[in-house]
């Protein structure tokens, strides 16, 4: 048994985590626990499950590979700079796209969502990114770069994400009714490859990060999430947020080295 978890341990992880979050998401429709416990858990809960798998298959130095790409700051600025635009950019098109559409006001297209300015809640998003890029970056999107190409491997994650957001959007709450699956399908495909490309451009997993943060940020700031915008607006969002990251990954396929690691 142990030689078989330590041989298939990133896919044991990509089943465990959506199979376990279904489990605590069920118990919370179920009023098993308070929304404080489920909002905060769910995210603990990914990170605390790769964490018990790695420590042991690898142990404590397989736990500090894991977030090794975290302590990668020194990078080129324009990185930094692409992670912090490259979401607000792609829901401003969105909107700008939607307003030559629908003939509405341009200046709508900068309703700024100012409660978001809440310090406590940008604190708690910047947490649930760091979450994530930990879990499906560094290490998930990493290992299964070294078995295929980042694209293949980001969109292989960019599914199990969509699985796990599943039982949170059809069983949770916080989640409007009636959320499209494709939506979310193509939202994490293409929310995972994009990590995949500033991963492979940075190696930096700070840079991942704030693109996950910023991505979150602008999509509660700009009326393109489903509650603000509309099903069709963000629909509209994560289609060209993952038409743009293909064209990014159809550059990483034209480079020599295209394997995600550090």
């Amino acid at each position: 048994m142990s030689n078989f978890i330590k041989k298939y341990e990133i896919w044991i992880f990509l089943f465990l985590a959506p199979l376990l979050n279904t489990l605590f998401v069920y118990l919370r429709a179920q009023e098993f626990m308070p929304s404080f416990v489920y909002n905060h858990g769910r995210f603990g809960l990914l990170l605390l499950i790769l964490v018990v798998i790695v420590k042991y298959t690898r142990g404590i130095e397989g736990i500090k590979e894991i977030f090794k790409p975290m302590l990668v700051w020194r990078v080129k600025p324009k990185w930094y700079l692409f992670s912090f635009l490259f979401a607000f950019t792609i829901a401003t098109i969105t909107l700008v796209l939607k307003n030559i559409y629908n003939g509405v006001e341009w200046v709508s297209i900068f309703n700024f969502d100012i409660s978001i300015k809440s310090l406590r809640l940008t604190f708690i998003i910047l947490i649930w990114a760091f979450m994530g890029e930990v879990v499906w970056v560094s290490y998930s999107i990493r290992e299964l770069s070294k078995m295929m190409k980042p694209f293949f491997a980001s969109q292989i994650v960019g599914v199990v994400w969509t699985i796990w957001w599943m039982p949170i959007v059809y069983l949770g709450e916080g989640v409007i009714p009636d959320f499209p699956f494709w939506s979310l399908l193509v939202g994490m495909m293409g929310t995972a490859g994009m990590c995949a490309v500033v991963y492979h451009y940075s190696k930096s997993g700070v840079c991942v990060w704030l693109l996950q943060f910023m991505l979150n940020m602008s999509l509660l700031m700009l009326a393109v999430s489903p509650r603000r915008g509309g099903i069709p607006t963000y629909t509209a969002f994560v289609v060209i947020y993952y038409i743009t990251m293909l064209i990014f990954m159809y550059g990483i396929s034209k480079r020599k080295s295209v394997v995600l690691n550090v």
